[in-house]
């Protein structure tokens, strides 16, 4: 998945996601994440009318095509995914219900 970049300002912040299809999907930026070397970003998907929205861990890495953009790419795993949203929620635990 390409991403544009992340606004740097104090409100909130979010991401614009394109799937292999071109569709694009603005998210918030709850978290990065780093965990054994590398870096993971939490996202929230925004609300439709048959849902409240959705987390999606995605991993951080250089574009190698672009020094100045970065590609966020899917988990390898479940159990990794698990590993990251756990660290994600001891850190967030007065600020959100889980």
């Amino acid at each position: 998945m390409n991403n544009q970049p992340i606004p740097q300002d104090n409100s909130v912040e979010y991401v614009t996601l394109n799937d292999e299809n071109g569709n694009e999907l603005k998210c918030e930026l709850l978290d990065m994440v780093p965990y054994k070397g590398e870096k993971y970003a939490v996202l929230l998907s925004p609300e439709t009318d048959d849902d409240e929205g959705e987390v999606l861990i995605l991993q951080l890495k250089e574009d190698p095509l672009s020094q100045e953009k970065e590609m966020y790419l899917p988990v390898e795993s479940e159990e990794l995914e698990d590993e990251i949203f756990e660290i994600f929620r001891k850190d967030f635990e007065d600020e959100f219900e889980f």
